[in-house]
């Protein structure tokens, strides 16, 4: 039987990202997007999430599993307050993008950096990293970095500086922790760019190895 994905943006961006990663990971799997970059225009006027943005965040996530989605992917950090208040709500498994990330952290080391261009995003992930941490009963020592500057270089359409902030960010932190969490996905692409003498995390292909697992079992 053929399963179905529903993935829920908050950046057009990021459907050719995740179309790939569908491509290589999920091969069989037909997939559909609903894309709102309202949340997280609204999430970063606030400075964090709102109820407002949280009732909408669960529409988007009911609207995925009333289109047949057999299983949910959101693919923004910002939101997962909300992501995982609605799991309950919906009948499907719901999956928050930087859930499996934050567990592979958890199992790598103890010293864990938090590296993110947002505010709105880089205390979720931290939140979620000591959580999943807590429920492994693992104790860990979280360090947390806010590249300044570093989104609004991308939104205005300079990613090289943007990049740069990001690399001299992970350059820092990597020698101060085991192993490096990137809190959004636009952070990827400068991973890979960057020598760190620690593994650095990337939520989208680690969120689609978990999906694997989970449409393939």
């Amino acid at each position: 039987m053929t399963r179905t994905l529903g993935l829920i943006h908050t950046s057009a961006t990021l459907v050719p990202v995740f179309a790939e990663l569908c491509a290589k990971h999920l091969p069989g799997v037909e997939t559909f997007n609903i894309v709102d970059d309202s949340l997280i225009k609204d999430t970063v006027a606030a400075g964090h999430l709102t109820p407002g943005t949280a009732r909408r965040v669960a529409g988007h996530i009911g609207s995925a599993e009333a289109a047949g989605a057999d299983h949910i992917l959101v693919t923004c950090s910002s939101i997962g307050a909300a992501v995982e208040a609605s799991e309950p709500l919906t009948g499907v498994p719901v999956t928050r993008v930087d859930r499996p990330m934050a567990d592979r952290a958890v199992a790598l080391g103890r010293r864990i950096g938090v590296c993110a261009t947002l505010s709105t995003t880089l205390d979720p992930t931290a939140d979620l990293v000591r959580r999943r941490a807590a429920a492994a009963g693992a104790e860990i020592e979280l360090t947390a970095r806010l590249c300044e500057g570093a989104f609004e270089a991308l939104m205005s359409g300079d990613a090289a500086t943007h990049d740069a902030r990001v690399a001299a960010a992970l350059a820092e932190l990597g020698g101060q922790v085991d192993v490096i969490v990137l809190a959004q996905a636009s952070m990827a692409r400068v991973a890979g760019a960057v020598e760190s003498p620690v593994p650095i995390l990337a939520s989208p292909p680690l969120a689609m190895e978990h999906l694997a697992k989970e449409l393939y079992a």
